[in-house]
C-alpha cells in the first residue's frame, strides 16, 4: 500500500512528508485510515536520537485512532468501519511467560515497537502513525469506546496506559491515598486516571503555580515540595507515589512521604537519577520501582474504563504541517498537556 507520512530524515532535520509503502495485508492483519495521531515526548527524543539506535527515515507516532479500511481473512474481531486504535506496540513473540500473562511489553523476545523498530517477519523497520495508513496484526488492535472524543483519545494510547498501569499493578482504589509527582501529560493523566479508580489524589509540586490547574483536574489534595513543613506533616501518607519528572532528579525528598510498604513508581525519567539514601526505604519497608506502558488486555481496560468515566486527556489539536512547531514548543514544556495532529490535515497526493 503506497502512502505518504512525515519524517525525521536524520538527527537535526526537520520532518517532512514522506511516501512509502505499506506491507501487503497478512492473513492477520488490519489496516486503518490514521484519523488522529498524538505527540509523545519519546517521538521527539527517537527523531533527535537522544536515545541512541534511532534509524532513519523515521515515522514517528504511536497515540493512534484510525477507521478500518480492510481486514485480513483471519482477523475475528474487528470489520470496516470500525473505530480502533493502536499504541506503543505491534507485535510480540506471543509465546512466551509474559506474553501469556498479557505483559508484552515486557516480551522476552523484545516487543515490536510501532515505529523505529524491525518487524518479526520481514525485518522491515516499521513506521508510525504520523501517516495517513496503518497496518498492525489483530492482536495489536483496540476497541475504542463509542462515546470517546476521538480528537482527544489518542494520548490514552501511551500518556493513558504508563500511568494507568502502575495504578492498576499497585491495586489502586476506593482507600487508597495516591501522590502524583509532576503535572505534565503523564501527570495529569495519572491524577484523571486514579480519581476515576476512586483513589484519594495529591499532586505534588514544586510550586503553587499549578494548584488552579489541580483543582480543574479534581484532585483532592496539592501538596508543594519546597514548602518543608508541609513535607514533613505529610510524612508517611502514600501508599503510592506516580513520579512522572522525565529527568534526573532527586528521590529523597519524596520517599518519606511513602507509608510502610508503600512505593515510589518511576515512568518519566528513562536514565540516571541522583544519589539516594537507603535509609527511607529501610526504615519504612518503602520501594522505588518502574513501570513499562502496559499489555494489550490492560490497555484495553484502561479504555473501556475511560469509556465508562468519559476520561480523556487536556489537548491541543494541531495540523500535521505544524508538527516541526509543536517539538519546539514540546521542548520548552509550552504545551497543556498533550499535542493531537489532526491527520485530514495530511493529504495523499
Amino acid at each position: 500500500m503506497k502512502t505518504i507520512g512525515y519524517a525525521a530524515t536524520s538527527c537535526d532535520a526537520p520532518l517532512k512528508p514522506f511516501s512509502f509503502e505499506r506491507r501487503a495485508l497478512r492473513h492477520n492483519d488490519v489496516a486503518m485510515e490514521v484519523l488522529y495521531c498524538g505527540v509523545c515526548h519519546s517521538d521527539l527524543h527517537q527523531a533527535r536520537n537522544d536515545w541512541g539506535g534511532s534509524v532513519y527515515p523515521i515515522v514517528p507516532g504511536h497515540e493512534i485512532i484510525g477507521r478500518v479500511t480492510e481486514t485480513g481473512p483471519d482477523v475475528k474481531h474487528f470489520k470496516q468501519g470500525d473505530i480502533v486504535a493502536i499504541g506503543c506496540m505491534v507485535d510480540s513473540c506471543q509465546h512466551c511467560d509474559q506474553c501469556d500473562k498479557g505483559n508484552e511489553q515486557y516480551c522476552r523476545e523484545g516487543n515490536t515497537q510501532t515505529y523505529n523498530s524491525p518487524d518479526r517477519i520481514d525485518g522491515q523497520n516499521t513506521y508510525g502513525g504520523y501517516s495517513k495508513h496503518m497496518i498492525a496484526r489483530e492482536e495489536f488492535v483496540l476497541h475504542v469506546p463509542k462515546n470517546l472524543d476521538l480528537s482527544r483519545a489518542a494520548p490514552l494510547l501511551c500518556a493513558g496506559i504508563t500511568t494507568y498501569s502502575p495504578l492498576r499493578a499497585w491495586n489502586v482504589g476506593p482507600g487508597k491515598k495516591v501522590g502524583v509527582i509532576g503535572l505534565g501529560g503523564l501527570g495529569h493523566m495519572a491524577v484523571k486516571l486514579a480519581v476515576g479508580m476512586g483513589a484519594e489524589v495529591t499532586i505534588i509540586s514544586r510550586s503553587d503555580k499549578k494548584r488552579t490547574d489541580a483543582e480543574e483536574l479534581k484532585a483532592h489534595k496539592y501538596l508543594v515540595s519546597s514548602d518543608e513543613s508541609a513535607m514533613q506533616k505529610a510524612a508517611n501518607h502514600f501508599d503510592v507515589i506516580i513520579d512522572t519528572v522525565p529527568y534526573k532528579h532527586d528521590l529523597d525528598p519524596y520517599l518519606p512521604l511513602l507509608d510502610v510498604d508503600g512505593s515510589l513508581v518511576i515512568v518519566g525519567q528513562i536514565g540516571p537519577l541522583a544519589e539516594t539514601s537507603s535509609v527511607p526505604l529501610v526504615m519504612g519497608r518503602r520501594r522505588v520501582a518502574g513501570s513499562l506502558i502496559g499489555g494489550i488486555a490492560e490497555t484495553q481496560e484502561m479504555l473501556n474504563l475511560c469509556g465508562e468515566k468519559n476520561i480523556l486527556p487536556d489537548c491541543e489539536i494541531i495540523k500535521i504541517e505544524d508538527i516541526n512547531e509543536a517539538y519546539e514548543r514540546l521542548e520548552r514544556g509550552d504545551v497543556h498537556y498533550r499535542f493531537v495532529i489532526d491527520m485530514s490535515s495530511l493529504k495523499n497526493d
